[in-house]
């Protein structure tokens, strides 16, 4: 899988994930363009990073800032002509009836809004060139409902059906729309939430960057609206 030539859109970038998905096409010839809320933390995860990158520090709920961001790419490095919507963010711990309103919007905020905010700025310059790649982050949590998960669910449970109502509308100009669906995530943070678990069946970050590169890939022209479980040996 080569991607020379090409620009690597990737949100959330200075995450764990972010940074395992951008080092994945880095390593395979990327341009990468890069944004994350958090610009101190996005300067400190590439400081070393040799390949031609732009870095954004962006809201992604914030529509004007990611057009705004959009057009600095395209100026700075092209494209974009894959999409890895990383971004987003996880809650849980109440029954459905006591989650707060500010969870929902917590989850539907930072899980679909994000991505909504993200595909509008994208997508009319990938239709403009004809062609593009969109890959976005479910969660196996999502294949079905879960106790004391119900925003997180649900928001991630949108995030698979935008990726089909995007794929449909999409395939024709030979644009790919596909979905990941990931368990548990091999993450210090995981680690330290759950020290008795047996971290080895857990997905790990390289396996996860590995699935989405593919989806991204040529190699991934036939596949369309697929909602694709990583889920290791969990």
């Amino acid at each position: 899988m080569d991607f020379t030539g090409k620009t690597v859109l990737v949100t959330g970038a200075a995450g764990n994930l972010g940074r395992a998905v951008a080092q994945m096409f880095a390593d395979r010839n990327a341009r990468l363009a890069l944004l994350d809320q958090n610009e101190g933390a996005l300067s400190a995860a590439y400081a070393g990073e040799t390949a031609p990158k732009f870095e954004c520090a962006v809201d992604l709920l914030d529509q004007a800032a990611v057009e705004d961001a959009m057009d600095k790419i395209a100026g700075s490095v092209g494209g974009p002509h894959v999409v890895c919507a990383i971004a987003g963010g996880f809650h849980m711990g109440e029954a459905v009836h006591e989650t707060p309103e500010d969870k929902w919007a917590l989850m539907m905020d930072m899980n679909v809004r994000t991505l909504l905010n993200t595909v509008h700025a994208a997508v009319p310059r990938m239709l403009a060139k004809g062609d593009g790649k969109i890959v976005t982050i479910g969660a196996a949590a999502a294949r079905q409902g879960m106790a004391q998960m119900g925003a997180y669910c649900a928001s991630k449970s949108a995030v698979i059906r935008l990726t089909e109502s995007l794929s449909a509308e999409l395939r024709e100009n030979s644009i790919n729309v596909n979905c990941v669906l990931p368990s548990i995530l091999n993450t210090p943070q995981n680690r330290e939430a759950m020290p008795d678990a047996d971290h080895a069946k857990w997905v790990t970050l390289p396996q996860l960057a590995n699935v989405i590169c593919f989806l991204a890939s040529d190699q991934a022209s036939a596949i369309h609206g697929a909602a694709i479980p990583v889920v290791g040996l969990s």
